[in-house]
Protein backbone atom coordinates (compact mmCIF):
# COMPACT_ATOMS: atom_id res chain seq x y z
CA UNK A 1 0.00 0.00 0.00
CA UNK A 2 1.56 3.13 -1.26
CA UNK A 3 1.18 6.18 1.01
CA UNK A 4 -1.25 7.96 -1.32
CA UNK A 5 -3.99 5.63 -1.21
CA UNK A 6 -5.07 5.72 2.55
CA UNK A 7 -4.70 9.55 1.96
CA UNK A 8 -6.80 9.63 -1.23
CA UNK A 9 -9.57 7.26 0.89
CA UNK A 10 -9.83 9.26 3.65
CA UNK A 11 -10.15 12.86 1.20
CA UNK A 12 -12.79 10.67 -0.44
CA UNK A 13 -14.71 10.11 2.73
CA UNK A 14 -14.74 13.70 3.52
CA UNK A 15 -15.72 14.65 0.36
CA UNK A 16 -18.74 11.85 0.30
CA UNK A 17 -19.46 13.42 3.98
CA UNK A 18 -20.19 17.04 2.66
CA UNK A 19 -22.38 15.55 -0.18
CA UNK A 20 -24.21 13.84 1.99
CA UNK A 21 -24.83 16.24 4.50
CA UNK A 22 -25.81 19.05 1.74
CA UNK A 23 -28.07 16.21 -0.03
CA UNK A 24 -29.41 15.39 3.07
CA UNK A 25 -30.43 18.73 4.09
CA UNK A 26 -32.69 18.99 0.87
CA UNK A 27 -34.55 15.94 1.83
CA UNK A 28 -37.67 15.83 3.45
CA UNK A 29 -41.42 16.98 2.82
CA UNK A 30 -39.99 20.03 1.66
CA UNK A 31 -37.72 19.47 -1.39
CA UNK A 32 -34.85 22.15 -1.36
CA UNK A 33 -32.16 21.86 -4.61
CA UNK A 34 -28.81 21.30 -3.39
CA UNK A 35 -27.63 24.53 -4.85
CA UNK A 36 -30.22 26.20 -2.61
CA UNK A 37 -28.70 25.01 0.62
CA UNK A 38 -25.56 25.56 -0.32
CA UNK A 39 -26.63 29.85 -0.84
CA UNK A 40 -28.84 29.63 2.39
CA UNK A 41 -25.05 27.93 4.43
CA UNK A 42 -22.96 30.77 2.48
CA UNK A 43 -25.59 33.20 3.29
CA UNK A 44 -25.42 32.42 6.87
CA UNK A 45 -21.64 31.84 7.04
CA UNK A 46 -20.45 35.21 5.11
CA UNK A 47 -23.77 37.54 6.17
CA UNK A 48 -25.23 37.61 2.41
CA UNK A 49 -28.80 38.06 1.52
CA UNK A 50 -30.49 35.20 0.03
CA UNK A 51 -31.89 35.66 -3.57
CA UNK A 52 -34.99 34.90 -4.73
CA UNK A 53 -35.44 31.45 -2.22
CA UNK A 54 -38.52 30.91 -0.70
CA UNK A 55 -38.26 32.87 2.67
CA UNK A 56 -39.24 29.35 4.80
CA UNK A 57 -35.72 27.20 3.49
CA UNK A 58 -33.55 29.18 5.76
CA UNK A 59 -35.80 28.36 8.75
CA UNK A 60 -35.84 24.61 7.75
CA UNK A 61 -32.26 24.40 6.90
CA UNK A 62 -30.95 25.85 10.11
CA UNK A 63 -33.20 25.18 12.48
CA UNK A 64 -34.66 21.78 11.79
CA UNK A 65 -32.95 20.25 9.20
CA UNK A 66 -29.18 20.99 10.06
CA UNK A 67 -29.07 20.26 13.76
CA UNK A 68 -30.21 17.30 13.51
CA UNK A 69 -28.42 15.81 10.34
CA UNK A 70 -24.77 17.19 12.28
CA UNK A 71 -26.00 15.76 15.35
CA UNK A 72 -26.12 12.19 13.76
CA UNK A 73 -22.68 12.71 11.52
CA UNK A 74 -21.54 13.39 14.91
CA UNK A 75 -22.68 10.73 16.56
CA UNK A 76 -21.60 8.03 13.72
CA UNK A 77 -18.18 9.12 13.94
CA UNK A 78 -17.94 9.09 17.47
CA UNK A 79 -19.61 5.29 17.79
CA UNK A 80 -16.94 4.30 15.06
CA UNK A 81 -14.10 5.66 16.68
CA UNK A 82 -15.08 4.10 19.78
CA UNK A 83 -15.70 0.93 18.52
CA UNK A 84 -12.16 1.10 16.54
CA UNK A 85 -10.45 2.07 19.80
CA UNK A 86 -12.22 -1.00 21.54
CA UNK A 87 -11.29 -3.57 18.61
CA UNK A 88 -7.58 -2.09 18.69
CA UNK A 89 -7.49 -2.87 22.56
CA UNK A 90 -8.78 -5.99 23.02
CA UNK A 91 -7.85 -7.08 19.46
CA UNK A 92 -10.73 -8.62 18.82
CA UNK A 93 -13.12 -7.39 14.90
CA UNK A 94 -16.24 -8.21 17.62
CA UNK A 95 -16.08 -5.74 20.16
CA UNK A 96 -17.63 -2.20 20.06
CA UNK A 97 -19.48 0.29 22.69
CA UNK A 98 -22.95 -2.56 22.31
CA UNK A 99 -21.35 -5.90 22.08
CA UNK A 100 -19.47 -4.82 25.14
CA UNK A 101 -22.48 -3.32 27.30
CA UNK A 102 -21.42 0.25 27.21
CA UNK A 103 -23.96 1.50 25.08
CA UNK A 104 -26.68 -0.31 27.48
CA UNK A 105 -25.14 1.68 30.67
CA UNK A 106 -25.12 4.80 29.38
CA UNK A 107 -28.58 4.35 28.37
CA UNK A 108 -29.42 2.95 31.68
CA UNK A 109 -27.92 5.95 33.30
CA UNK A 110 -29.79 8.59 30.69
CA UNK A 111 -32.93 7.12 31.67
CA UNK A 112 -32.57 7.58 34.99
CA UNK A 113 -31.77 11.22 34.60
CA UNK A 114 -35.07 11.10 32.41
CA UNK A 115 -37.03 9.68 35.03
CA UNK A 116 -35.89 11.91 37.90
CA UNK A 117 -37.00 15.02 35.51
CA UNK A 118 -40.66 13.42 34.82
CA UNK A 119 -40.69 12.64 38.58
CA UNK A 120 -40.25 16.18 39.35
CA UNK A 121 -36.77 16.66 40.41
CA UNK A 122 -35.31 19.74 39.15
CA UNK A 123 -32.15 18.75 37.24
CA UNK A 124 -31.42 20.39 33.92
CA UNK A 125 -32.14 17.97 31.08
CA UNK A 126 -29.04 19.25 29.27
CA UNK A 127 -26.63 18.68 31.92
CA UNK A 128 -28.28 15.73 34.01
CA UNK A 129 -28.59 13.34 30.82
CA UNK A 130 -24.67 13.83 29.68
CA UNK A 131 -23.48 13.18 33.14
CA UNK A 132 -25.56 10.16 34.37
CA UNK A 133 -24.74 8.55 31.07
CA UNK A 134 -21.05 8.53 31.36
CA UNK A 135 -21.33 7.40 34.88
CA UNK A 136 -23.69 4.62 33.70
CA UNK A 137 -20.96 4.19 31.01
CA UNK A 138 -17.87 3.87 33.25
CA UNK A 139 -19.78 1.71 35.94
CA UNK A 140 -20.38 -0.54 33.29
CA UNK A 141 -16.92 -0.94 32.03
CA UNK A 142 -15.74 -1.43 35.76
CA UNK A 143 -18.34 -4.41 36.02
CA UNK A 144 -17.07 -6.21 32.77
CA UNK A 145 -13.56 -6.00 34.16
CA UNK A 146 -14.42 -6.77 37.31
CA UNK A 147 -16.75 -9.90 36.18
CA UNK A 148 -14.09 -10.94 33.86
CA UNK A 149 -11.33 -10.36 36.12
CA UNK A 150 -11.57 -14.24 36.92
CA UNK A 151 -10.03 -14.53 33.81
CA UNK A 152 -5.83 -14.17 34.30
CA UNK A 153 -5.53 -13.72 30.85
CA UNK A 154 -8.20 -11.31 30.53
CA UNK A 155 -9.09 -12.05 26.82
CA UNK A 156 -11.42 -10.35 24.69
CA UNK A 157 -14.04 -13.20 24.41
CA UNK A 158 -14.39 -13.05 27.87
CA UNK A 159 -14.77 -9.43 28.06
CA UNK A 160 -17.24 -9.81 24.99
CA UNK A 161 -19.44 -12.16 27.44
CA UNK A 162 -19.03 -10.35 30.47
CA UNK A 163 -20.46 -7.22 28.11
CA UNK A 164 -23.44 -9.16 27.23
CA UNK A 165 -24.18 -10.19 30.48
CA UNK A 166 -23.72 -6.80 32.42
CA UNK A 167 -25.82 -5.62 29.28
CA UNK A 168 -29.03 -8.33 30.23
CA UNK A 169 -28.94 -7.24 33.76
CA UNK A 170 -28.96 -3.46 32.86
CA UNK A 171 -32.07 -3.92 30.46
CA UNK A 172 -33.93 -5.31 33.57
CA UNK A 173 -33.41 -2.00 35.52
CA UNK A 174 -34.25 -0.01 31.89
CA UNK A 175 -37.56 -1.97 32.01
CA UNK A 176 -37.88 -0.81 35.68
CA UNK A 177 -37.27 2.34 34.74
CA UNK A 178 -39.82 1.87 31.72
CA UNK A 179 -42.42 0.93 34.65
CA UNK A 180 -41.84 3.61 36.62
CA UNK A 181 -42.24 6.17 33.57
CA UNK A 182 -45.53 5.04 33.58
CA UNK A 183 -47.93 7.14 31.30
CA UNK A 184 -45.21 9.04 29.60
CA UNK A 185 -43.31 5.36 29.15
CA UNK A 186 -43.10 6.36 25.18
CA UNK A 187 -40.78 9.47 25.82
CA UNK A 188 -38.02 6.89 27.72
CA UNK A 189 -38.99 3.66 24.56
CA UNK A 190 -38.52 6.34 21.81
CA UNK A 191 -35.74 7.43 22.76
CA UNK A 192 -33.90 4.02 24.35
CA UNK A 193 -34.64 2.66 20.43
CA UNK A 194 -32.48 5.37 18.71
CA UNK A 195 -33.76 8.97 17.77
CA UNK A 196 -32.42 12.21 16.36
CA UNK A 197 -35.83 13.84 16.01
CA UNK A 198 -35.68 17.53 17.45
CA UNK A 199 -31.98 17.86 17.87
CA UNK A 200 -31.25 21.19 18.62
CA UNK A 201 -27.72 23.52 18.22
CA UNK A 202 -27.85 22.41 21.46
CA UNK A 203 -27.00 18.93 20.83
CA UNK A 204 -24.48 19.82 18.17
CA UNK A 205 -22.63 22.06 20.67
CA UNK A 206 -22.88 19.08 23.47
CA UNK A 207 -21.92 15.99 21.27
CA UNK A 208 -18.85 18.64 19.36
CA UNK A 209 -17.60 19.41 22.31
CA UNK A 210 -16.60 15.87 23.84
CA UNK A 211 -16.81 13.67 20.48
CA UNK A 212 -13.70 15.89 18.50
CA UNK A 213 -11.44 16.40 21.73
CA UNK A 214 -12.10 12.60 22.47
CA UNK A 215 -11.14 11.75 18.57
CA UNK A 216 -7.66 13.95 18.90
CA UNK A 217 -7.52 12.23 22.14
CA UNK A 218 -7.53 8.84 20.66
CA UNK A 219 -5.63 9.81 17.01
CA UNK A 220 -2.47 11.04 19.30
CA UNK A 221 -2.70 7.52 20.86
CA UNK A 222 -2.99 5.75 17.85
CA UNK A 223 0.80 4.71 17.35
CA UNK A 224 1.10 3.15 20.76
CA UNK A 225 -2.21 1.62 19.63
CA UNK A 226 -0.57 0.09 16.96
CA UNK A 227 2.56 -1.33 19.04
CA UNK A 228 0.39 -2.93 21.32
CA UNK A 229 -0.99 -5.00 18.76
CA UNK A 230 2.54 -6.75 18.28
CA UNK A 231 1.69 -7.92 22.73
CA UNK A 232 1.89 -6.46 26.25
CA UNK A 233 5.95 -7.28 26.47
CA UNK A 234 6.75 -5.90 23.07
CA UNK A 235 5.05 -2.86 23.65
CA UNK A 236 6.44 -2.63 27.40
CA UNK A 237 10.00 -3.32 25.96
CA UNK A 238 9.43 -0.29 23.13
CA UNK A 239 8.83 2.24 25.81
CA UNK A 240 4.88 1.84 25.33
CA UNK A 241 2.86 1.77 29.19
CA UNK A 242 0.34 -0.63 28.14
CA UNK A 243 -1.69 -0.26 30.99
CA UNK A 244 -1.96 3.22 31.48
CA UNK A 245 -2.53 3.73 27.72
CA UNK A 246 -5.44 1.32 27.96
CA UNK A 247 -7.13 2.86 31.18
CA UNK A 248 -6.43 6.43 29.19
CA UNK A 249 -8.07 5.40 26.12
CA UNK A 250 -11.14 2.89 27.47
CA UNK A 251 -12.28 6.09 29.47
CA UNK A 252 -12.31 8.20 26.67
CA UNK A 253 -14.01 6.05 24.29
CA UNK A 254 -16.09 5.15 26.83
CA UNK A 255 -17.27 9.20 27.65
CA UNK A 256 -17.41 9.76 24.03
CA UNK A 257 -19.98 6.54 23.67
CA UNK A 258 -21.28 8.20 26.99
CA UNK A 259 -22.51 11.40 25.07
CA UNK A 260 -23.57 9.93 21.72
CA UNK A 261 -26.23 7.82 23.50
CA UNK A 262 -27.30 10.64 26.08
CA UNK A 263 -27.89 12.32 22.76
CA UNK A 264 -29.50 9.88 20.25
CA UNK A 265 -30.20 6.73 23.11
CA UNK A 266 -28.96 3.27 21.70
CA UNK A 267 -27.56 2.61 18.65
CA UNK A 268 -26.07 -0.44 17.49
CA UNK A 269 -23.36 -2.06 15.45
CA UNK A 270 -22.00 1.62 14.03
CA UNK A 271 -19.19 0.84 16.01
CA UNK A 272 -18.93 -2.46 14.84
CA UNK A 273 -19.46 -2.39 10.89
CA UNK A 274 -17.26 0.51 10.30
CA UNK A 275 -14.00 -0.29 11.75
CA UNK A 276 -14.26 -3.60 10.01
CA UNK A 277 -15.00 -2.55 6.76
CA UNK A 278 -12.08 0.25 6.65
CA UNK A 279 -9.56 -2.16 7.99
CA UNK A 280 -10.21 -3.95 5.39
CA UNK A 281 -9.37 -1.47 2.78
CA UNK A 282 -6.92 0.69 4.48
CA UNK A 283 -5.09 -2.02 7.00
CA UNK A 284 -4.56 -1.67 10.62
CA UNK A 285 -2.81 0.94 10.95
CA UNK A 286 -4.74 3.16 13.93
CA UNK A 287 -3.26 6.43 12.62
CA UNK A 288 -5.02 6.19 9.35
CA UNK A 289 -8.00 4.11 10.29
CA UNK A 290 -9.20 6.42 13.42
CA UNK A 291 -9.86 9.35 10.74
CA UNK A 292 -11.17 7.31 8.56
CA UNK A 293 -13.37 5.47 10.78
CA UNK A 294 -15.18 8.61 11.75
CA UNK A 295 -15.33 10.06 8.35
CA UNK A 296 -17.50 6.26 7.48
CA UNK A 297 -19.50 6.15 10.41
CA UNK A 298 -20.72 10.11 10.21
CA UNK A 299 -21.69 8.87 6.44
CA UNK A 300 -23.55 5.58 7.46
CA UNK A 301 -25.32 7.21 10.33
CA UNK A 302 -26.14 10.27 7.86
CA UNK A 303 -27.57 7.87 5.46
CA UNK A 304 -29.65 5.66 7.79
CA UNK A 305 -31.07 8.70 9.39
CA UNK A 306 -32.16 10.47 6.21
CA UNK A 307 -33.33 7.03 4.96
CA UNK A 308 -35.81 6.98 8.45
CA UNK A 309 -36.98 10.93 7.82
CA UNK A 310 -37.12 11.31 4.54
CA UNK A 311 -37.73 8.13 2.12
CA UNK A 312 -40.02 5.64 4.80
CA UNK A 313 -43.30 6.38 4.77
CA UNK A 314 -43.28 7.04 8.51
CA UNK A 315 -40.26 8.16 10.87
CA UNK A 316 -38.80 4.96 12.81
CA UNK A 317 -36.22 4.73 15.07
CA UNK A 318 -32.87 4.88 14.17
CA UNK A 319 -31.33 1.89 16.12
CA UNK A 320 -34.12 -0.28 14.48
CA UNK A 321 -32.33 0.46 10.87
CA UNK A 322 -28.80 0.10 12.41
CA UNK A 323 -29.50 -3.16 13.93
CA UNK A 324 -31.27 -4.61 11.02
CA UNK A 325 -27.89 -3.88 9.64
CA UNK A 326 -25.63 -4.02 11.73
CA UNK A 327 -27.03 -8.00 13.35
CA UNK A 328 -26.77 -9.80 10.50
CA UNK A 329 -22.95 -8.45 9.67
CA UNK A 330 -22.20 -9.04 13.42
CA UNK A 331 -23.06 -12.87 12.36
CA UNK A 332 -21.49 -12.81 10.00
CA UNK A 333 -18.19 -11.78 11.38
CA UNK A 334 -18.55 -14.14 14.23
CA UNK A 335 -18.87 -16.90 12.23
CA UNK A 336 -15.47 -15.89 10.23
CA UNK A 337 -13.80 -15.46 13.07
CA UNK A 338 -14.62 -19.23 14.45
CA UNK A 339 -13.65 -20.18 11.06
CA UNK A 340 -10.12 -18.85 11.14
CA UNK A 341 -10.19 -20.11 14.65
CA UNK A 342 -10.71 -23.80 13.49
CA UNK A 343 -8.69 -24.14 10.46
Amino acid sequence: MTCSKPLFIIILLFIILCVAIIAATGMGFLKITPLEVIEILGSKLFGRETSAINPTFPFVVMEVRLPRILTSALVGGGLAVAGAVFQAILLNPLADPYTLGISSGAAFGASLAIILTICGIVIPAWFSIPIFAFIGAMATLIGVFSLASTDNRLSSNTLILSGVIIAAILSAGIGFIKYLADEQVGIIIFWLMGSFVGRTWTDVLTTTVIVLPGVLFTLYFARDLNIMALGERTANTLGVETSKVKKMLLVCASLITAICVSVSGIIGFVGLIIPHLLRMILGPDNRILLPACFLGGATLLLGADTITRAWLPSEIPIGVLTSLIGGPFFCYIFRKKQMALSS
